[in-house]
């Protein structure tokens, strides 16, 4: 629900609004991650001197260090603010997730996939910061949904940053704003974090050509709650899973173009067959329009809650990531966390989450010609969306092979 509050003028009278914890990745982008965190701290120092608010530095020398900062000194801040990419915010949702203490987000990174689903300023750090400013002196944020993924019985936590295990087995407890990748998506995520080009969908796209190469086929035993309560179980076979809360990844790419950070729900996405060279090229172009789920190798389902598992099937799945970050092994639970978090925002941006309606959600699933509650194509939208890529094709839009029959629901 959103939590906007009064955004009223402040009076001339300056008012206390207490501490701002600050936290950076000075490890990131060849230095660039400490130079965004200096400058940030800096306007943050400057505007609190204006309104009323003092600032702390809680960055240590690992992501693992920097979140148990964040944790330990909880007491001693009123407002996190995180600078850099989209692992920040996932070490910011794991520091003040369902503790009702707003976070604030400089994205600086190079994929900033969280931001932009929330309309956030991306690599403007003065604009960020400023908005960031003024949401905390008007009192204004919104609480949004996070994805909570833990152990079951046989399963371990890695570390998070070099996706090594413990010497001591630990459980999976971690909180994620974006996606959760089970399969060749968590491969890409961990060949692009280890790349040397400059650009974030660059990175994402040349590791994903690379684990196309050498596709494998993992096996998933899942069992889902659905939207409407009802359980599904299930076995697949597929090179890739994503367990999804926001609709981006690689820095821009529509993966899951229904989800919403307000809904409680999650969005399993999935290849149900490898695609073909011009496939792949129409799932690029419909990515980027929130159309990727048009395409009949795409499988796709909303949930509440899901349980996913070696299935004895295909190769075992790779390590779990979350936001970029390293998790650890199947079996694990995904569930969906209503209200989690609690974001600072521009009033604009308030404005459009309030606005935001599961009808306009529901109408672009029945657009791509699925059921909203099976996921499964309908005959009767497939034919309107084939009329549709007739009619694009006809304009030299699509070629023709580009748009095979999809499946029908049983």
């Amino acid at each position: 629900m959103n939590q906007e509050r009064s955004t009223q003028p402040q009076s001339a009278m300056k008012q206390s609004f207490g501490t701002v914890a600050v936290i950076g990745n000075p490890t990131s982008g060849k230095g660039a991650g400490a130079k965004a965190l200096v400058q940030s701290k800096q306007l943050l120092e400057e505007r609190g001197s204006q309104y009323g608010f003092d600032v702390i530095d809680l960055t240590g020398d690992s992501f693992d260090a920097s979140l148990q900062n964040a944790t330990t000194h909880a007491d001693d801040y009123d407002y996190l603010v995180v600078v850099g990419g989209d692992g920040m915010i996932a070490l910011g949702a794991n520091a003040v997730g369902g503790t009702n203490k707003p976070l604030g987000i400089v994205a600086m990174g190079s994929g900033n996939d969280f931001a932009r689903g929330m309309d956030l300023p991306i690599n403007r750090l003065q604009t960020a910061v400023e908005g960031v400013v003024g949401a905390i002196v008007k009192h204004c944020s919104i609480d949004v949904d996070l994805g909570l993924v833990t152990s079951l019985p046989g399963s371990h936590a890695v570390d998070t940053s070099t996706g090594e295990e413990f010497d001591e087995p630990r459980p999976i407890h971690k909180y994620f704003g974006g996606m959760l990748s089970c399969g060749l998506d968590a491969n890409v995520n961990d060949r692009a974090n280890h790349s040397h080009l400059p650009n974030g969908s660059v990175r994402y796209f040349v590791a994903l050509v690379q684990e196309l190469l050498h596709m494998k086929q993992y096996g998933y035993h899942v069992q889902a709650e659905l939207a409407d309560g009802s359980m599904v179980e299930y076995d697949l076979t597929t090179s890739m899973l994503t367990v999804a809360n926001s609709r981006h990844i690689g820095g821009g790419i529509q993966v899951s173009p229904y989800s919403r950070f307000g809904d409680g729900l999650l969005d399993l996405v999935w290849l149900s067959r490898k695609p073909t060279l011009r496939e792949c090229a129409t799932a690029v172009k419909r990515s980027y329009a929130g159309r990727i789920l048009s395409c009949p190798f795409m499988g796709w389902q909303r949930v509440r809650s899901v349980k996913l598992s070696y299935s004895g099937q295909g190769a075992e799945p790779p390590i779990l990531s979350a936001d970029g970050e390293y998790v650890g092994t199947v079996p694990v639970e995904v569930q969906a966390v209503s209200n989690a978090l609690r974001v600072l925002v521009p009033p604009a941006v308030a404005e459009a989450f309030r606005n935001a309606t599961e009808e306009s959600t529901i109408a672009a699933i029945r657009r791509d010609g699925r059921d909203p509650l099976t996921g499964l194509f309908m005959e009767v939208d497939t034919a309107m969306d084939q009329q549709e890529m007739q009619a694009q094709e006809a304009a030299g839009d699509l070629a023709a092979s580009d748009a095979p029959d999809a499946p029908k629901a049983d």
